[in-house]
């Protein structure tokens, strides 16, 4: 296992992760008292386990018809126009 990249890719996905809407569902149905708290943890660990399987998925199949180095431009360039967007937004 390469610890560099287990530890990149949970710094990355751990930070995108706080205070989005997905965490804001979460607290919502944590919140209420007649709930399982294990219950809402499991859940919500479940999807977030199942939409990552997608995007490793998605990944591996995408890669094997674009070049690395395309993707990393292409992302890129998506974060980009987000950022841009945002700015236009605010």
């Amino acid at each position: 296992m390469d610890w560099k990249i287990l530890s990149t890719v949970f710094t990355s996905v751990f930070i995108a992760e706080l205070g989005d809407k997905t965490q804001l569902a979460t607290m919502l149905f944590a919140s209420d008292k007649d709930i399982s708290k294990l219950t809402v943890f499991a859940g919500a660990a479940l999807a977030l386990i199942l939409t990552s399987a997608l995007g490793v998925v998605a990944g591996s199949a995408v890669s094997q018809y674009v070049s690395e180095k395309f993707l990393h431009y292409l992302a890129g360039l998506g974060f980009i126009a987000i950022g841009v967007w945002t700015l236009v937004k605010a």
